[in-house]
């Protein structure tokens, strides 16, 4: 099973195309709403496109040798065994007597991760427009953030010796850690922290935070479902679902504290000016309070906005 089509070098001269065509739409001929969209549309793609690039890059590289990849992963299986977490091999165990239900994690696994999150964009581009710079920004931020950590190899448990873990992928044919179609190889030292863990709850809490369904509280089981796969694959520890998830915490709390400081500059640059009404932007975390220690215009608009 292979999921990686794309070498760094095909996926970057992919977004630099996309990036020029979108250009080109916007500017070529008479400008109309339907030529920026369309280039609008383009551009996000290259954007996304770049984002893959990099990953692929990052995945080649590494700042510490990976001869101690075993030893930090077998750290962090201690650490785990320390805090008393439950085992992944447990979980794993009640899994591997039905071919099934592995098979199936090996696919939500390969599948889902971008799958998902390419759904995610597409919605929110489509249809919370003023919300996508967010969502957006926080794919940027938790991913560049989760590379520059993988930067320094770790084992996964599957390649973690004398732990009991069995490399279900390996065995079912499934792997998406060998050769791809661009000849890149999937990093297979790069447990810490899980980037499958980040973009499930990153979807969850967007379709949440943005639909009005009552229906949408059932994307709490994509991110459920990601965490116990990729246990039963043996791909991650615990504690990388946790180093994620707090990687996806801080892109949020940066976001909305950059969105509270320029509330502060509009502020200011209204009073000089004597205007009301700042607009905001959506964040994360709703609405970025007054700033501290200054007096908000009597006919000033609120600092806020949901992304609808």
């Amino acid at each position: 099973m292979l999921n990686l089509t794309l070498s760094w070098q095909s996926a970057g001269a992919l977004a630099a195309a996309a990036y020029g065509a979108s250009v080109a739409v916007r500017r070529i001929g008479t400008p109309s709403p339907r030529r920026v969209s369309v280039g609008l549309v383009v551009r996000e793609a290259a954007t996304m496109i770049a984002l893959f690039a990099v990953w692929q890059y990052a995945g080649q590289i590494s700042v510490m040798s990976e001869d101690g990849a075993i030893d930090r992963g077998q750290s962090i299986w201690d650490a785990e065994r320390w805090l008393h977490l439950p085992s992944e091999q447990t979980l794993q165990s009640w899994a591997l007597p039905h071919p099934w239900l592995v098979e199936g994690a090996n696919y939500y696994y390969a599948s889902m991760h971008f799958g998902a999150m390419i759904a995610l964009l597409a919605w929110v581009f489509l249809r919370h427009r003023r919300a996508y710079p967010w969502v957006r920004m926080t794919v940027v931020l938790v991913t560049a953030w989760s590379l520059l950590v993988q930067l320094i190899p770790v084992a996964p448990p599957r390649l973690l010796p004398g732990n009991g873990m069995v490399d279900v992928a390996v065995e079912y044919g499934q792997s998406v850690y060998g050769e791809s179609i661009g000849g890149l190889q999937a990093d297979s030292y790069s447990a810490m922290p899980s980037v499958h863990v980040a973009w499930c709850v990153l979807v969850a809490v967007a379709v949440i935070r943005l639909s009005r369904s009552r229906w949408r509280w059932l994307v709490l089981a994509h991110p459920v479902l990601t965490v116990a796969v990729v246990v039963v694959t043996a791909n991650h520890y615990w504690l990388d679902g946790v180093a994620a998830v707090t990687l996806l915490l801080l892109a949020y709390l940066v976001q909305w504290y950059a969105a509270r400081l320029r509330a502060a500059y509009l502020l200011r640059r209204s009073a000089v000016r004597g205007e009301g009404g700042v607009g905001g932007a959506e964040t994360p975390l709703g609405p970025p309070p007054a700033p501290v220690g200054l007096a908000r215009p009597a006919d000033a608009g609120s600092v806020s906005g949901r992304g609808d």
